[in-house]
């Protein structure tokens, strides 16, 4: 070992050159993982903080003309009624609370300040349907959409940019488009661990939303709507009722002729970990490319080497040393390159696990058996394309290694 790490110190810029393949592809592999698990993650955080037990119906077909899903982005065929039938004991027992959503991009000017949010046009249910808790002031209630007032919960970051402070923000004014809203109240900010968006939003009543800010030419059509279930137990049963509400509302056959679909949270997050694995085989791909020409940086090095040292490799030979010691000290020497290269690897996927997340929205998450399959991937990589040279060093003749110079 001491002989074979004396040798790549002999050659550092040689042996650096060499180890650059390995470290890259290390690095790519330490931060791919990383990055599938911090998605995973987020994903999961979303789930927790919407729970098990939620249901998301959007407009469109579960699946479109080109076999996508359907989504968000579909036009709208839901309605505010759908919702209200959805929320009907009689209807569907199994369901405990209904919101139906609208949602635009604003920009809300607050004296000085000026903020783009997310508009979310909705019910005194959605409190219930989401989970979520005020810092300050209150929710809508019903004589809000009744009334289709004026007023608005801000999320924590809104206030934040808007007043500078969330204990601050009720009982002051917003304006959107050239009308005044009033702020009743500030939701409580969730976790850092969870998505940031959920708490940059400005809520207004549904009927609100419609009639006097954004509009459209259906103000009955709603972007999504949210169904929580009794209890997880009752998922299944809820999903079912709402399915066969919203066909029978719609006048469709089947679940495959609907214009809406309807999905679990589960399913989200599988769906989610389909597109993550994709790029994770796109990125894992780059990383295999960078550790084979790492590889083949390897056998050159080592065969350099081997050209180099033939007089050592023969006194060797001569005093004794027989054909698999020579084969070892040529293996471990390509195993300390590898070494060298993985560790350097997982050091700069380290690195860029600190610094991606402050540059980019991305989140990422270490793993530690990542790390350490990921260094003996790189010594695995060593050894396999330092078997050749080894095997020539150790196929020459001692007479035919002393005689040359």
């Amino acid at each position: 070992m001491r002989t074979a790490t004396e040798a790549v110190r002999t050659h550092r810029l040689r042996s650096a050159l060499t180890m650059l393949g390995i470290l890259i592809g290390i690095t790519a592999v330490i931060l791919t993982v990383g990055l599938g698990n911090g998605a995973k993650a987020e994903v999961r955080d979303q789930i927790d903080e919407l729970g098990t037990n939620l249901l998301v119906v959007s407009p469109g077909s579960s699946t479109d003309s080109d076999g996508m899903r359907g989504g968000f982005g579909s036009a709208s065929t839901l309605t505010v009624q759908d919702a209200d039938a959805l929320a009907s004991a009689d209807v569907a027992p199994d369901v405990e609370a209904v919101a139906a959503t609208s949602t635009a991009s604003v920009s809300l000017v607050a004296g000085d300040a000026n903020w783009t949010t997310t508009l979310t046009g909705t019910t005194p249910s959605w409190q219930e349907v989401r989970s979520r808790e005020m810092t300050s002031g209150r929710f809508l209630d019903d004589d809000d959409v009744a009334e289709a007032a004026m007023v608005v919960v801000l999320g924590p970051d809104t206030a934040e940019e808007l007043f500078g402070s969330t204990t601050q923000a009720v009982g002051q004014q917003v304006a959107y488009d050239g009308r005044t809203l009033e702020v009743i109240g500030v939701l409580e900010a969730l976790s850092s661990s969870e998505q940031t968006t959920s708490n940059d939003v400005a809520i207004v009543p549904q009927t609100t939303y419609a009639e006097r800010l954004v509009g459209g030419a259906d103000r009955d059509a709603v972007d999504a709507i949210y169904v929580k279930a009794s209890g997880e137990s009752t998922l299944s049963a809820a999903y079912q009722e709402a399915q066969a509400t919203l066909l029978n509302l719609h006048g469709s056959a089947s679940a495959d002729d609907a214009d809406f679909s309807i999905a679990t949270q589960e399913s989200i997050l599988a769906a989610a970990t389909e597109v993550d694995q994709t790029m994770t085989v796109m990125l894992g791909g780059i990383a295999v490319i960078s550790l084979l020409v790492g590889g083949i940086g390897v056998m050159n090095i080592m065969l350099v080497s081997v050209t180099e040292r033939v007089r050592e490799i023969g006194l060797r030979k001569a005093i004794g040393a027989r054909p698999r010691h020579i084969r070892q000290q040529f293996l471990v020497e390509a195993s300390v390159l590898g070494l060298a290269g993985g560790l350097l690897g997982v050091v700069l996927g380290g690195v860029g696990a600190i610094v991606l997340p402050s540059l980019t929205d991305a989140r990422v998450v270490l793993s530690a058996p990542a790390s350490v399959a990921a260094i003996g991937v790189a010594i695995g990589i060593g050894v396999l394309f330092g078997v050749y040279p080894a095997s020539r060093a150790a196929r020459l003749a001692p007479i035919d290694a002393l005689r040359n110079e």
